[in-house]
C-alpha cells in the first residue's frame, strides 16, 4: 500500500454529489417525456455519465496511475466487446417472424346473413 494518498478536497465530493443528483433528476424527468426510441438512448447516456462520475471521483480513478488505470481501461474495453457482441445478436434477428395474437379472428367466426 502506497503512502502517497491523494487528498481530495470536499468541494470535489460536493460537486460530484450535486452532479449525481442533477443527473438522477434528469433521468426521472426524461422518463415522463415521450421521445420514442430516444428515451432509452438518453437514459443510457445519463447512466454512463453517472457511472463515470462515481468511478472517476468516488473511486479515485481520476487520481490513480499505473495498474489501476489499466484495470479500469480493460474493464471498459471488455464492456464494449460484450455490447458489440450482444448487438450483433440483436441486429441479426430480422428473420424472426412477428408473433400473431392468440385471440380468434372475429371476422372468421361471424355468421353471414
Amino acid at each position: 500500500m502506497s503512502t502517497d494518498a491523494h487528498i481530495v478536497p470536499v468541494k470535489v465530493y460536493l460537486g460530484t454529489f450535486v452532479g449525481l443528483v442533477v443527473l438522477t433528476l434528469a433521468t426521472t424527468g426524461i422518463a415522463y417525456l415521450h421521445l420514442g426510441i430516444w428515451n432509452t438512448v438518453i437514459a443510457l447516456v445519463i447512466a454512463v455519465a453517472k457511472a463515470l462520475l462515481v468511478i472517476l471521483f468516488f473511486m479515485h480513478a481520476y487520481y490513480e496511475k499505473g495498474l489501476t488505470r489499466v484495470v479500469f481501461s480493460v474493464g471498459i474495453i471488455w464492456l464494449a466487446i460484450l455490447i458489440v457482441l450482444s448487438s450483433t445478436d440483436v441486429f441479426t434477428r430480422s428473420w424472426t417472424p412477428v408473433p400473431r395474437s392468440w385471440a380468434p379472428d372475429i371476422a372468421l367466426h361471424q355468421n353471414p346473413k
